[in-house]
């Protein structure tokens, strides 16, 4: 697999699903990755990545960002409210605002940089206790919280649970955001990307099938 093979792959699916292949972006999920792998994959011209930590993020992007032009730049794992104000300077998209503790600092933040990346709201689409993101029962009023708090949300994250069919929580995720009027939607990783273009995603994460397999450290 690479880039190339994994692009393939999303316009397929979205000829399949009836879709232009230009209405799903393709997130890099560079996450634990070696400096040459993700350098490589900016050789070949991608620019939109996800990563899961602030912290391994602030060790990478800023160097990147010197060298390569219109880098894009998602958070896609949990955000804790202490590192609130670096990933709104590092990040251009926060995927995981998920509890109204968070939505308010980021709305003193907002004020206090003059800037606020744009948002998605996590929904937790299997209600697995161990798993971030706002739950089913609660996500309709959150995202109401939010717009009212001035916040730009514009649109949804989930991650379906391993032992799932991916694409009733997909399916699910893209009724919550219709009904919320919000067009958004980011669902599907390496081995359920194209059921999520099926369903609606407009953005995919994919990691392995595009770098290989992680360097667990």
């Amino acid at each position: 697999m690479g880039l190339g093979d994994v692009s393939a792959r999303i316009s397929e699916a979205c000829k399949a699903a009836g879709r232009d292949p230009g209405s799903v972006r393709l997130i890099a999920v560079s996450k634990v990755q070696p400096l040459d792998r993700v350098e490589a994959v900016l050789q070949e011209g991608h620019r939109v990545f996800g990563e899961n930590k602030v912290q391994e993020a602030a060790g990478k992007w800023p160097a990147f960002r010197e060298r390569f032009e219109d880098i894009e730049l998602h958070l896609i794992g949990p955000l804790q409210t202490n590192k609130a104000r670096q990933a709104m300077e590092l990040f251009d998209v926060i995927q995981t605002v998920d509890r109204p503790k968070l939505a308010r600092t980021l709305v003193r933040l907002k004020d206090e940089l003059g800037h606020c990346p744009q948002l998605y709201i996590q929904v937790n689409t299997g209600e697995e206790p161990q798993k971030a993101g706002i739950d089913l029962a609660g996500v309709d009023a959150f995202i109401v919280e939010c717009r009212e708090l001035g916040l730009p949300v514009v649109g949804l994250m989930c991650i379906p649970p391993v032992d799932e069919e991916p694409s009733l929580h997909f399916a699910l995720l893209a009724k919550i955001a219709a009904r919320n009027g919000l067009g958004e939607l980011s669902m599907g990783m390496s081995s359920d990307f194209e059921r999520a273009i099926a369903q609606g995603a407009t953005s995919v994460r994919v990691g392995s099938a595009i770098f290989g397999e992680r360097d667990h450290g």
